[in-house]
Order: C-alpha cells, then structure tokens, then sequence
C-alpha cells in the first residue's frame, strides 16, 4: 500500500516537472535556453574536474603492466617476422617443402616400457 501511494506522488511530481518544463519553454524561451546551457556547462565542467583528478591517474599507459605488454608484442613480432618474410617472398612450391617449413620439433618423447615381454594369457 505504501508503495503505491509513493508511486503515485512519483508520478505526480515528474507530471508537475513536465508542466513547468513546458510553460516555461513557451513563455519564456530565452531565459529557459540559456539555463540550460548553463546547467550543461556546469556539468561538463564538473565532470572534467572528476575526469582529470581522480581517472587520469589510472591510465594503463603509464602503468608498468602495460609497458610489458608492449615489449612482450615487440618481441613477439620480432620472433614471427621472419617466418613471415619467409613465407610470403618464397614462391609456393610443393606441399612437402611447406610442411617442412612449418613443422617444429616436438617436445614429447617414446617411453619405451615392457615390450619385449610377452603377455601372459592366462592372467586376463
């Protein structure tokens, strides 16, 4: 019940706002336009003031995170640069060539385990 009654007196309120807004935009056009470049002034000024004191400072630009961001990509296309200018100055030649090209050496390994030995059948 004391929701709606709230609700109500919202509605009313915002419905008396309007009015206003209205009769004061056709009876005084001039005054009301500039109060509202002025309250948009204002609050551009005030968000700058927010902007420039309290959020420039956290700029990833000068944050050391971000330093090694970018010498971890400057590192990282001068370690691919070359396959690049490789592959792309080379003409095509056959699939074999460019699968030699590409493969890299594999860092797994056979563990070699009981084979020698043969399966006993009767333990299964």
């Amino acid at each position: 019940m004391a929701r709606s009654k709230l609700s109500v007196l919202i509605y009313i309120l915002i419905g008396l706002a309007v009015v206003g807004v209205v009769s004061q935009l056709f009876t005084n056009t001039i005054n009301f336009l500039t109060n509202i470049i002025i309250m948009i002034a204002i609050g551009v000024a005030i968000f700058a003031a927010f902007y420039f004191i309290f959020f420039r400072k956290r700029n990833p630009s000068n944050s050391n995170e971000m330093k090694k961001y970018k010498k971890a990509v400057k590192h990282s296309k001068a370690k691919y640069k070359d396959n690049k200018t490789a592959i792309t100055n080379k003409k095509p030649q056959s699939i074999q060539s460019k699968k030699k090209l590409n493969k890299r050496a594999t860092h797994l390994r056979v563990i070699d385990g009981n084979k020698h030995k043969k399966k006993d059948r009767a333990t299964f």
